[in-house]
């Protein structure tokens, strides 16, 4: 009878004449890792300006609105202290607005450093493991024809 072939033994055979660098995997890990948390600081500085501005905005916000629910003398002057209200809420809305959109910007810019410059190292990386590899594919090859 003929004997069928250990399929288990050639895959190991295989496996071990092309060894896997695990270094490189744990390399890209570590890269992968610092890219997220220099985006995570990123995130939470954005984060936190942006609850600064909305708590100085609600402190603004409510300090003008105890101005305006001061009891009046006359009946027009509470029309215009809704009339002040409106006109410094819609200014302070206009400045809070543009602080609002430089920590978007800064954020956005900063997110784009970050990715350009993982991009660079990530691509360094990559092709140092492909040099390394095909290094070490070679020597395999060459190995095991001789071995013949």
């Amino acid at each position: 009878m003929t004997k069928t072939p250990d399929l288990t033994a050639m895959l190991k055979d295989v496996m071990g004449a092309f060894p896997v660098d695990t270094a490189a995997m744990e390399d890209a890990f570590k890269t992968t890792a610092s890219l997220n948390e220099k985006l995570s600081g990123v995130a939470l500085t954005a984060a936190e300006k942006s609850t600064e501005i909305s708590s100085k905005w609600t402190q603004d916000t409510l300090a003008k609105l105890a101005e305006m629910s001061k009891a009046k003398a006359e009946p027009v002057d509470y029309a215009k202290a809704m009339t002040d209200f409106a006109s410094a809420y819609s200014e302070t809305a206009a400045e809070h607005m543009a602080a609002f959109a430089e920590v978007a910007k800064k954020a956005q810019m900063d997110t784009v450093e970050l990715m350009m410059a993982a991009g660079k190292d990530m691509s360094e990386d990559a092709s140092a493991a492909v040099k390394k590899a095909t290094k070490e594919a070679t020597a395999a090859v060459k190995k095991a024809a001789t071995a013949k």
